[in-house]
C-alpha cells in the first residue's frame, strides 16, 4: 500500500513554498530518512525525507509548483523499488538497438515541467541531455540548455578513428550579431529579498554614516594568539568578526535606541543583544542570529558564525535561527568591497557594514605611517535614531576595535 508524502506544516510566518528539487524519481530506491524533495520557502529550504525504506511510486507536484501545508507531493511504497506510475515504457525502450541512431528516447522520458518549458522556448528535447535517472530530462536540464554551445548533429556517425578530433575541436563561435538571452524564474527567496528591500526603502527614513578604523592592533592580537586560540578551542579559528560582535554588543548597551525597533507608534527597547550575521549563499543573503551575544565567548561567536556559514550554504538553517535579531553585521569586505551602504534588516533600526582592509597612509602624532584601514558604515532609521547618536555609536565601535583591550575592560 502506498504512503502519501505531503508538504510539512509551515511556520505561521510562511504561507506557501515551491517544489525546488526532487532528489529521487519514481522507481529509485530510497532509505529511511533519505531526502526525497526540497521545498523552498522565502526563508529556508525544507527537506522532506523518506518515511521508510522503499521508493517513490508517483510524483504529484513537479518542480517549481507552488505548495501549501498538507498538499500531496508524491506517493511512496515500502520495500522494493516500485514501478513507475507516471509514464509507460517508450517504444524505444523496447528496441535498445535503435538507441544509437536517434536521440528520441531522451525526449520520451522528459518530465512534464521540462516538456512544457521546452515547448515555450521552442527547443527540441531530442537535443537535450537528461541528468535524471535513465536519462530523464528535468526542468533544470531545459533551463541550463544553451543551443549555441552545441554543434549540429552529424547525419552519419564518424568512424572511431576520426571521432577524437571532433571531440577535441573548440566550441563553434556564436553567429555574428547573435544576441542570446536566458529567462530563469526568480527563486522564492530572491523574490522575498527583493520585496523586503523595497519595503525598507518605502517605510523607513534610512541614512548612513561612515568612519574608518585602524585594524593594526586587532591584526597584531590575532596574529599573536590565533594558533593558541585554535589549540585551546578545539580548532576554532580566530577571525575579526568576533571582535566586531563584541564591540557592537558593548556599543548597543551604551546606545539602547540603536538596539530598539519601531512597532506602529511604539518603540520597543530590547534588554538583550541578538546579533544577526549576514551570510551569502548561492540562493541569496540570509541572516542567522547569534542569540544573547553578550553571554557568548569569542570562541563561541567564531564557532557559531562558522557553523551558520556551512549550514547556510547547504540550506540547512532553520527558520528559528533566522528569526528575530536586534542588530545586524554584514561583511562585504570578504568579497573585496571597499565601501558600501548596507540596507536595514527590518524591523531592526540599524546595521553595521564592514569592508575590505587596505593599507593606506595615515597621520599619527604628526608623522605619516602606513596602516591597515577599514571603512565602516552604519545605516540607521532616522525616525528613531538621531544622527548624533548614530555617529557616537560608530565611533564607540571604532575605538574598541582600535584598542581591543577596551572590549575586555568594557570601557
Amino acid at each position: 500500500m502506498a504512503t502519501d508524502i505531503v508538504t510539512p506544516t509551515f511556520p505561521e510566518s510562511i504561507q506557501e513554498g515551491t517544489v525546488a528539487k526532487w532528489h529521487k524519481r519514481p522507481g529509485e530506491p530510497a532509505s529511511r530518512d533519505e531526502v526525497l524533495v526540497d521545498i523552498e520557502t522565502d526563508k529556508v529550504v525544507i527537506e522532506v525525507v523518506a518515511p521508510m525504506d522503499g521508493s517513490l511510486v508517483e510524483i504529484i507536484k513537479e518542480e517549481q509548483e507552488v505548495v501549501h501545508t498538507g498538499d500531496l507531493l508524491a506517493r511512496f511504497a515500502e520495500g522494493a523499488a516500485a514501478e513507475r506510475a507516471e509514464e509507460a515504457p517508450s517504444p524505444a525502450a523496447e528496441q535498445p538497438e535503435a538507441a544509437p541512431e536517434t536521440a528520441a528516447p531522451a525526449a520520451g522520458i522528459a518530465s512534464p515541467a521540462a516538456r512544457k518549458l521546452a515547448e515555450e522556448r521552442g527547443l527540441d528535447l531530442a537535443r537535450i541531455a537528461g541528468s535524471g535517472r535513465d536519462g530523464r530530462i528535468t526542468k533544470e536540464d531545459v533551463v541550463n540548455y544553451q543551443p549555441s554551445r552545441e554543434p549540429p548533429p552529424s547525419p552519419v556517425a564518424a568512424p572511431p578513428e576520426q571521432a577524437a578530433p571532433v571531440v577535441e575541436r573548440a566550441e563553434p563561435p556564436a553567429t555574428p550579431g547573435e544576441r542570446l538571452e536566458r529567462r530563469v524564474p526568480m527563486s522564492r527567496m530572491r523574490a522575498r529579498i527583493a520585496e523586503r528591500l523595497l519595503e525598507v526603502t518605502r517605510t523607513t527614513a534610512m541614512l548612513t554614516t561612515f568612519n574608518e578604523v585602524d585594524m593594526h592592533r586587532v591584526m597584531d592580537v590575532r596574529a599573536q594568539y590565533k594558533d593558541e586560540f585554535a589549540r585551546v578551542h578545539n580548532g576554532v579559528r580566530l577571525g575579526f568578526m568576533s571582535f566586531f560582535v563584541k564591540a557592537a554588543v558593548e556599543a548597543l548597551k551604551r546606545f539602547p535606541q540603536v538596539n530598539a525597533s519601531i512597532d506602529g507608534n511604539d518603540v520597543i527597547y530590547h534588554a538583550y543583544q541578538d546579533i544577526g550575521v549576514a551570510v551569502s549563499t548561492d540562493r541569496g543573503l540570509v541572516v542567522p542570529v547569534l542569540r544573547d551575544a553578550d553571554n557568548l565567548s569569542m570562541a563561541e561567536i567564531e564557532s557559531g558564525i562558522a557553523d551558520f556559514g556551512e549550514r547556510a550554504r547547504a540550506g540547512k538553517l532553520t527558520i528559528e535561527e533566522m528569526t528575530g535579531g536586534t542588530f545586524t553585521i554584514t561583511n562585504g569586505g570578504v568579497f573585496g568591497s571597499l565601501l558600501s551602504t548596507p540596507i536595514l534588516n527590518p524591523p531592526q533600526s540599524a546595521i553595521l557594514g564592514m569592508h575590505t582592509i587596505k593599507e593606506r597612509p595615515v597621520v599619527e602624532d604628526g608623522e605619516i605611517v602606513v596602516r591597515p584601514m577599514m571603512y565602516l558604515a552604519l545605516s540607521y532609521d532616522h525616525r528613531l535614531i538621531d544622527g548624533r547618536d548614530a555617529v557616537r555609536f560608530l565611533v564607540a565601535i571604532k575605538e574598541m576595535i582600535e584598542y581591543p583591550a577596551k572590549i575586555l575592560l568594557q570601557i
